[in-house]
């Protein structure tokens, strides 16, 4: 019975399925789509982080990250500028602070 996922996979996601003696129907993303696929594939992986607390899916959320950096042409450097710049305006994570609400 097919299956439906329609979405960004690993490379060598269609040959694991051939080798499962299943037929994967893929296509390629044009520059477009595949901008976006990424997009939605970090959203999924951070979502599936968040539910496991697992580094195994920190790990596919890193991969996604480097995808979408090697797009861009840039690299982690980049990452870690930005994230020192906010961290110096807005501070880090370390303390645990929860926001409640504001009066």
């Amino acid at each position: 019975m097919p299956r439906e996922y329609d979405k960004l996979v690993r490379d060598d996601i269609p040959r694991i399925v051939r080798e499962s003696g299943e037929t994967p129907v893929v296509h390629v993303a044009d520059d477009e789509e595949f901008d976006r696929r990424l997009r939605e594939k970090l959203v999924e992986e951070a979502e599936e982080f968040a539910e496991s607390g697992r580094v195994e899916e920190l790990a596919d959320v890193y991969a996604v990250v480097d995808a979408v950096l090697a797009r861009r042409d840039e690299d982690w450097k980049t990452v870690q500028t930005a994230a020192r710049e906010k961290a110096t305006e807005r501070g880090g994570f370390e303390d645990g602070i929860v926001l409640e609400r504001v009066e």
